[in-house]
């Protein structure tokens, strides 16, 4: 809807709510800090998101098995924001990432491997 300062005061207050109430690397935190990245890359304060991204993916390796697909979300939101800052290097390395996880943890024909692999593609084209 384009409400973003709602969402994010809504996602904040939830995140608030779980540090109090959750164990300091709980996976409701990264979710938490997964969304309000996402608010602040809907709005284009791609800093903010990375920063947020990159919290999400610290949580989330401590608190899930290494080849979770939800770490791949957070690698693919990682490299979405370098993507859309120019650094494709950077971009293609969280993609691949993303991509190797994906590969192991879901079946061939999931629509997050074809979304990556397009992601690839795509960066690589650009650099």
């Amino acid at each position: 809807m384009g409400e973003y300062s709602k969402a994010l005061s809504s996602h904040e207050q939830s995140l608030e709510i779980n540090k109090i109430a959750l164990p300091p690397n709980h996976s409701f935190l990264a979710t938490n800090y997964n969304n309000i990245g996402s608010v602040y890359y809907n709005m284009g304060e791609y800093s903010k998101a990375l920063s947020s991204y990159e919290r999400s993916l610290e949580i989330r390796k401590i608190a899930l098995p290494p080849n979770h697909p939800v770490l791949a979300q957070s690698y693919h939101n990682i490299g979405m924001v370098y993507n859309n800052t120019g650094e494709y290097s950077k971009a293609l390395s969280y993609y691949e990432k993303a991509h190797e996880i994906d590969r192991k943890s879901l079946p061939p024909n999931h629509p997050h491997i074809a979304r990556v692999k397009r992601n690839i593609k795509n960066v690589k084209k650009k650099m």
